[in-house]
């Protein structure tokens, strides 16, 4: 049984149709890619499968359950957690206390004890945490930066450790790699790949087709809401509707 599934599924704004008759599945341990050109739907997917939108018709189905029309906070407890393009915090709390809110389940704005350590593991798994003998202390540097401090990819790490920090068995990262400089591509290219290696399955979208490219384990294709294509990266990249719908004619 697959960790995701969606059938059928169908969104339309007025007249335009958004998504139509979407069906892909996503396994356990597997990065799978999400592409298309602006306005392809990929955005509209994620929100459907969050529960921020609810589609016309279809199904998501997570590990064999219907959650097509559950509230976003039951997805997030079953176990999806989402990544944003923009980086969202609470600028006032230090990088430690934003991802320790995030491990909270259910007690929003409630300071908790985290005898796991969940928050700092947290930390550390994603690089905020500069130092890798920190005992968690408060001269750890990820208990005294505030997020304001970060550079464009410590903002990227943040995000995902917030989302980490609620035990996902399912990621969605939402163009991880937007406005971030070539080096730091590189680096959280790398971290989402030590989260695959670790177990964490991951659905990806995001323009950057390098990146891209050399993450996933299959990549869907949208073009105006409907799937184009589906496959192995260099099944995709030898396409000729993908490369002609969304590379004008180019390669990946």
């Amino acid at each position: 049984m697959a960790l995701l599934e969606v059938k059928k599924l169908r969104k339309s704004f007025g007249g335009l149709m958004a998504v139509k008759d979407l069906s892909f599945h996503v396994e356990s341990g597997e990065i799978v890619g999400l592409i298309g050109p602006n306005g392809a739907g990929k955005s509209t997917v994620f929100n459907l499968i969050m529960g921020s939108l609810k589609p016309d018709q279809g199904t998501v189905l997570f590990k064999g359950r219907d959650i097509t029309h559950w509230p976003t906070y039951k997805i997030v407890d079953m176990g999806i957690a989402r990544v944003f393009q923009i980086a969202r915090y609470f600028p006032r709390k230090t990088v430690y206390e934003n991802v320790e809110i995030s491990a909270i389940p259910n007690e929003i704005f409630v300071r908790a004890a985290d005898p796991a350590g969940k928050t700092l593991a947290s930390c550390v798994r994603t690089g905020l945490c500069t130092n890798e003998h920190c005992p968690g202390g408060d001269r750890c540097t990820c208990r005294t930066e505030l997020p304001g401090m970060l550079p464009q990819g410590g903002l990227r790490r943040l995000e995902l450790a917030r989302a980490i920090g609620t035990d996902p068995e399912l990621l969605l990262l939402d163009e991880p790699f937007a406005g971030l400089s070539p080096a730091e591509v590189d680096e959280i290219s790398h971290l989402i790949a030590t989260l695959r290696d670790e177990g964490q399955t991951i659905v990806l979208v995001d323009h950057n087709m390098r990146g891209v490219m050399r993450l996933v384990d299959r990549i869907v294709v949208l073009c105006f809401g409907e799937k184009l294509a589906e496959g192995t990266p260099e099944e995709v990249a030898r396409n000729p509707q993908v490369q002609e719908a969304y590379l004008a004619g180019g390669g990946l």
